[in-house]
């Protein structure tokens, strides 16, 4: 087996020399976007967070190995290779084992940037508890993972295909913290308001350090601090718009018998389709602003 992770020089210094460095994950790279415009967000990506003063470490798994940040022939074969599957952490093992590639999803990623010693991820929205899950026990691996992984993540909410309501209350229970940045509502992914109230909020990315420092006092810097970052309102999808194709994919998937991890990507799908791309354009608009506000606050925990 080759090495099991690799972290990659330009991202070792700026973690030997104490300075900022954010995890990007890649499934939305290789599974989440048109073949082209993947590779350009990518690239965007990677320049936002070294616009905000902060190396980018895109996290994925190349030959057999977990790599944290990858180099430019990665980054393209990533994005328009097609040979890279999706992998949970509980897929991590046998991908490296058979020496296989796979885009990581926010659960394997988290995972990774952590081991690697990183303290900032960004994302675009969390997993959670699908709207299903009394009669399935659907819940993301996402979830469990923020539980013992010591990071912030900064997000836009969880996917608002999903039960937002139930994905609060199981972060509660799991001792995850959860502050909304510059609002006191939850952010809801294509939405600026997922229509919940955030445990807390925070305004500048100083605050967001502040608690990470605290917690780790505590001895609670093993679970991860969850930064709910929304889009504004002029830049989210019509919410009109949002619950009446969201409704009838629903219905749709029903009808289809589709379950299990099959109605995450036939539910976005839809969107995406019905939507005239608006969905995917929101999607796109909020990773960007997430990997811009976690590279402030990685500049702020590195000047703490």
């Amino acid at each position: 087996m080759a090495e099991p992770i690799r972290i990659a020089p330009e991202v070792a210094a700026a973690l030997g020399a104490g300075r900022p460095v954010v995890a990007l994950e890649s499934t939305l790279i290789a599974h989440g976007l048109p073949p082209g415009r993947n590779l350009e967000v990518a690239r965007e990506l990677e320049g936002v967070v070294r616009a905000g003063g902060a190396v980018p470490a895109t996290v994925a798994v190349v030959s057999g190995t977990a790599r944290i940040g990858l180099d430019a022939s990665a980054l393209e074969a990533l994005a328009l290779g097609g040979g890279f599957a999706k992998a949970g952490v509980r897929d991590l093992a046998p991908v490296l084992a058979r020496g296989g590639s796979a885009a990581t999803t926010v659960a394997s990623t988290a995972h990774l940037a952590a081991r690697a010693g990183l303290r900032v991820f960004a994302t675009g929205g969390l997993g959670g508890v699908h709207r299903c899950a009394r009669e399935s026990w659907d819940e993301s691996a996402d979830l469990v993972e923020l539980a013992r992984t010591g990071l912030a993540v900064v997000c836009s909410g969880v996917k608002s295909i999903l039960d937002v309501g139930a994905t609060l209350e199981r972060l509660e229970t799991l001792n995850v913290t959860v502050l909304g940045y510059g609002t006191d509502r939850f952010a809801g992914f294509y939405l600026a308001d997922s229509g919940f109230p955030a445990p807390w909020r925070v305004d500048v990315p100083e605050e967001v350090a502040a608690v990470l420092q605290a917690q780790a006092a505590l001895g609670l810097a093993g679970r991860a601090v969850v930064v709910a970052n929304p889009l504004p309102a002029a830049e989210q999808v019509d919410p009109a718009l949002h619950d009446r194709i969201l409704a009838e994919g629903l219905a749709a998937a029903e009808r289809e018998g589709v379950r299990g991890g099959a109605i995450t990507p036939f539910l976005l799908e839809r969107l995406h389709r019905e939507s005239g791309g608006a969905t995917l354009e929101a999607n796109v608009a909020l990773v960007r602003r997430n990997a811009a506000l976690a590279a402030e606050v990685a500049a702020a925990l590195s000047a703490a």
